[in-house]
C-alpha cells in the first residue's frame, strides 16, 4: 500500500528500511517519506514502529550478560562416491 502519495512510498519500503535497522529521520532521508505535505507522517511512522520492533536482524543467546556461541552445530558428513 502506498503510505506516501508525495514520493510514491509504500509500506513495504518503509518496513524494510525498519527491519534493516534504519531510524525514521534515516527512512525520512533516504526515501523522502513524511517530508511534503506530512499527511502521511503517521501512518509511516506507525508502520517504521511496527517493523523496527520484529526485527529482522539475527538473535544471539545471551546469558547473564554475556554472549554464548552455539557449541552443537552439525557436523557435516562425507559421502562416498
Amino acid at each position: 500500500m502506498i503510505v506516501c502519495v508525495c514520493r510514491r512510498v509504500s509500506d513495504r519500503e518503509i518496513a524494510r528500511h525498519a527491519r534493516a535497522g534504519m531510524s525514521f529521520d534515516d527512512i525520512q532521508f533516504e526515501l523522502g517519506v513524511a517530508t511534503q505535505c506530512g499527511q502521511c507522517e503517521s501512518c509511516a511512522r506507525e508502520v517504521h514502529a511496527q517493523c523496527a520492533c520484529s526485527g529482522g536482524v539475527a538473535a544471539l543467546h545471551c546469558e547473564s550478560g554475556t554472549v554464548k556461541e552455539n557449541a552443537e552445530w552439525p557436523q557435516s558428513s562425507s559421502v562416498a562416491a
